[in-house]
């Protein structure tokens, strides 16, 4: 596994990050058993992951609590709180200081750690970025101080604010060493506007959203292509109709769209860290072998960058969730 340096916080870690949350959730969603989501995460050490996000919101702490017993040395856990009081990002009713301070002592007892490396402050909007900055980054400081956390993160709300004007306020603050930041091959909104200010900042770059439903395979994608001609994002003369993203396997080494789509995210500049996350061994082992490839042929990639140039609205999940 290629180990890269974390940004300025003199972290080194894998490249590929095992996700405990998305649409599998270790494979909870699909009704897995604890015992074969503690398998996985513990197979996700043997295959050489360093790194492991899990959140409050997505009830699998306490599984990858169990699965690094013994082997807590190996990982940087990275795990997020909510800033609304009932963790609902549509909630408007923000968590105060203390509030916050026993939710990070809650994740350190559901992960059974007496430290977690990287605490994010989890989907922040624009809107309620003034408070997490003013209020509750102070009260994480303090955290740190006290040797409960080492860094402060905070991540975006991409699928519903996929511009990244928060992190744009963030970087501005110079506050953040960790931030966790959505981008594809679909929307590289990004590459323009966040990762040259994080890059220069020695910001620590998590990207999620790498592989989402709708980069998942070509008939999916094609799908989301049609659509963005239809709202006029992607130019209809770029666009093969019969089969927008062949060009993608047809032109290069990469059997599946999904490693094509993992390998453009792990090759951007600006990307330290490019998160998986599934329920299954084979394709936990499937994207570990993307994550570990080389770069798409530069004729591919530059086709992608040109293809999905005035996409900003799109997340990568499918176009009707």
């Amino acid at each position: 596994m290629d180990m890269v340096a974390l940004g300025r916080t003199g972290l080194t870690v894998s490249v590929a990050a095992l996700g405990a949350g998305g649409h599998s959730r270790l494979g909870q969603r699909q009704g897995a058993s604890v015992a074969s989501s503690v398998a996985l995460v513990k197979k996700a050490l043997d295959l050489g992951i360093t790194i492991i996000d899990t959140a409050t919101a997505y009830g699998t702490e306490t599984i990858v609590g169990e699965a690094i017993k013994g082997r807590r040395n190996e990982v940087v856990i990275s795990t997020k709180v909510s800033i609304t009081q009932s963790e609902a990002p549509e909630d408007q009713h923000l968590v105060d200081a203390n509030e916050l301070i026993r939710r990070v002592h809650a994740c350190l007892k559901r992960l059974d750690v007496d430290h977690i490396e990287i605490m994010h402050l989890h989907g922040v909007g624009l809107a309620n970025y003034g408070h997490c900055r003013d209020v509750l980054w102070p009260a994480l400081d303090r955290l740190r101080q006290d040797g409960v956390i080492d860094f402060a993160g905070i991540t975006e709300r991409f699928g519903a604010e996929s511009g990244h004007k928060m992190v744009e306020a963030a970087l501005a603050d110079d506050l953040w060493p960790v931030m966790m930041i959505g981008y594809n091959f679909a929307n590289q909104t990004a590459a323009r506007h966040v990762l040259p200010e994080t890059r220069k900042n020695g910001v620590g770059t998590l990207c999620m959203f790498a592989v989402r439903g709708a980069l998942a395979n070509l008939e999916a994608a094609s799908a989301l292509v049609s659509d963005l001609v239809a709202k006029g994002e992607i130019a209809v003369e770029d666009v093969d109709v019969n089969d927008p993203l062949g060009f993608v396997l047809a032109e290069s080494d990469a059997t599946t769209l999904s490693e094509a789509a993992y390998r453009f995210c792990r090759h951007s500049p600006g990307i330290d860290v490019v998160l998986t996350g599934t329920g299954n061994v084979d394709h936990l082992q499937a994207n570990v072998r993307a994550l570990e490839k080389g770069p798409l042929p530069e004729a591919v990639t530059a086709r992608l960058r040109h293809l999905f140039r005035d996409v900003s609205s799109a997340s990568g999940d499918p176009i009707n969730t």
